[in-house]
């Protein structure tokens, strides 16, 4: 899943924060990031560390550890993490105990799959959902403007209001 994941991230952080210099294409990257490098590492050797609050937390310290005195581009850094929060509560990884709480639960996972493949028939909906979402999103944000489309490709702002 894609577009679920890409338009609750936007329409929630925009919702929190209402920031139009906001970077909305890291929040992205963020949002996608658990799912794509847990279904590799899931393939290699059953892992799925990205679905733990664990990796978020460790990638918000990470990024303010490695930018301290580097306000703009800690502001702008901040969106993967913040982005990688939100894929877990889209994507209902609560929900796995064991895989959520990873280490404290233990070393090993579940034999579950990665949530968004697990419900995959269901998920289509959510899919269906996103992809509304982003439109919605877009169509808020005149990204149908080639002005707007290339202020947003060269700093990601979005102004949803």
């Amino acid at each position: 899943m894609l577009f679920w994941f890409i338009g609750t991230a936007w329409l929630a952080v925009w919702f929190v924060f209402r920031d139009p210099r906001f970077d909305y294409r890291l929040l992205a990257l963020g949002a996608l990031l658990p799912d794509v490098v847990d279904i590799v590492l899931d393939a290699i050797g059953g892992w799925r560390p990205l679905h733990s609050v664990t990796a978020s937390i460790g990638a918000l310290a990470l990024v303010m550890a490695v930018t301290f005195g580097r306000r703009p581009i800690r502001r702008r850094l901040l969106a993967v993490p913040i982005g990688m929060f939100m894929h877990l509560v889209f994507d209902f990884a609560f929900s796995d105990t064991d895989t959520f709480w990873w280490p404290f639960t233990g070393l090993s996972f579940a034999e579950k799959s990665i949530p968004s493949i697990e419900r995959l028939p269901a998920g289509l909906l959510l899919e269906i959902v996103g992809v509304g979402l982003v439109w919605w999103c877009s169509k808020r944000a005149r990204l149908d403007d080639p002005k707007v489309r290339a202020e947003f490709r060269a700093h990601g702002g979005l102004d949803l209001s």
